[in-house]
């Protein structure tokens, strides 16, 4: 299977966990394609399987059956030792930010580059201050991530995520926890992003009002099932029962 240098492809995967009572069946042979240079939004109740997805895109974990082809690198025949030079091309955001609480706002962003490239101090310092200008963040380059709120934790993290200039970004829920205005300018700043750098970008968010508001195309997950997959305007008029209540947050419905 030859896909595009930046596309997301996954074909018939299924990913489950081992329990007391036996296998939890997370993931059911999912088939999903992400065009380059799209903005993919994940969507989906919890326990869906959306984390899960991400996770396996990253090569944290692996499925049980089927085959992740990610930027033309075959994921799922991956060693582990390939799977780590695989991640360096990868951009994270992590649902908590992960920011390092001992490192300033400047070395946050600069670690990808300190540990994943050959580049200078002086070019290190002149992509992480310019990371910082693009996400609104100027001037901050020495102040500590215990001093900012929550919105600015996350610029950071945007920052960190785009340093590396990644072709495939993941965010997994990048507006967790913040005011309505707050989470809307993220997803400005990360459709914006996305846009000036021609990545393709997986979201898993919650925060399906402002998420639709700057995705090209959703998915939505429904018992380890890929229940939808079209275009955002599709989803929104989509007259399957579940997505229709889960898009348009009805009470009354199969959910």
């Amino acid at each position: 299977m030859t896909e595009p240098s930046s596309s997301i492809a996954l074909r018939d995967v299924s990913h489950s966990f081992r329990t007391a009572g036996g296998r939890n069946h997370v993931l059911r042979g999912v088939t999903l394609t992400v065009p380059s240079g799209c903005l993919y939004g994940l969507i989906g109740p919890g326990a869906a399987g959306k984390s899960v997805l991400l996770k396996l895109l990253c090569g944290l974990l692996r499925p049980d059956s089927g085959r992740i082809v990610v930027g033309g690198d075959d994921v799922t025949s991956m060693s582990e030792v390939a799977l780590g030079d695989y991640r360096k091309k990868l951009g994270m955001l992590f649902q908590n930010n992960a920011l390092f609480d001992h490192m300033s706002v400047a070395d946050n962003v600069a670690f990808p580059l300190r540990r994943l490239t050959a580049l200078s101090d002086e070019e290190i310092d002149a992509r992480t201050r310019e990371r910082l200008k693009a996400v609104g963040l100027p001037g901050f380059e020495g102040r500590m991530p215990g001093g900012l709120s929550g919105g600015q934790k996350k610029r950071v993290g945007v920052a960190r995520a785009t340093v590396t200039r990644a072709g495939i970004v993941l965010y997994d829920e990048p507006a967790a926890g913040l005011d309505p205005v707050s989470s809307q300018k993220v997803f400005d700043l990360l459709r914006s992003e996305q846009r000036q750098s021609g990545a393709t970008v997986v979201m898993v968010s919650s925060d399906l009002d402002r998420l639709l508001t700057v995705t090209d195309r959703v998915g939505m997950m429904y018992r380890g099932e890929l229940l939808f997959d079209g275009t955002t305007q599709e989803a929104r008029s989509s007259t399957e029962p579940r997505v229709r209540q889960f898009v348009h947050g009805l009470t009354e419905g199969p959910l």
